[in-house]
């Protein structure tokens, strides 16, 4: 299976409580992505959830999308169908009863979990949101591809998906298009080590 990253992130690169109110760490800026989802982006996402054939999640994520996705039986709807209907995965040391149907635990060693899924030989393993997640997939070679959904403000505070200081990654753009309330996807695949200037 293709692993791919969904994530929306800010012009400053923050990925904390773009859908809706998140108090963690004194957060109070939530919300800040949806008023920019227009049609034609609601439509990409949509596209993006019903062609996974497998969620990955960790834990954080995996426990607000469960609240809130899990609970909806509205299953005409793209993302509610996908997220209720198709396997999940959740990266966690400390979760031990999912309550969100067709979920799996992965648990120690979970680069070699990872591995086992992304060799079955089709389909899509999808992750959305879970920055810490994302960054140890990027970290361990794991992540095909990229897709970062750059919507137009600046928060100003919040999580963001990269820290100060972290590796370094070439990234090959693989597609990029412009919604019309201004979100951007750039789709980018792992390139190994960036090359530097060396004069």
């Amino acid at each position: 299976m293709k692993l791919t990253a969904t994530i929306q992130v800010s012009v400053d690169g923050v990925m904390q409580g773009n859908g809706g109110p998140d108090r963690a760490g004194g957060f109070e800026r939530g919300g800040w992505a949806r008023p920019l989802f227009d049609s034609e982006a609601m439509a990409f996402v949509d596209q993006v959830y019903q062609r996974a054939d497998a969620f990955l999640f960790g834990r954080r994520t995996y426990e607000l999308f469960a609240g809130y996705w899990g609970v909806r039986e509205d299953l005409e709807n793209p993302i509610v169908g996908a997220l209720n209907t198709k396997p999940k995965y959740v990266a966690s040391s400390t979760l031990t009863d999912p309550k969100w149907s067709e979920t799996t635990v992965l648990s120690g060693d979970l680069a070699a979990a990872i591995g086992e899924l992304k060799a079955k030989p089709a389909g899509e393993l999808q992750v959305h949101g879970s920055g810490a997640l994302t960054r140890w997939l990027l970290e361990n070679d794991l992540v095909d591809e990229l897709n970062l959904l750059l919507v137009p403000v600046i928060v100003g505070q919040g999580a963001r998906l990269f820290p100060a200081t972290g590796p370094d990654m070439a990234l090959d753009l693989v597609e990029s298009r412009a919604f019309p309330e201004g979100i951007t996807l750039q789709v980018y695949r792992p390139a190994g080590r960036p090359r530097y200037a060396t004069d």
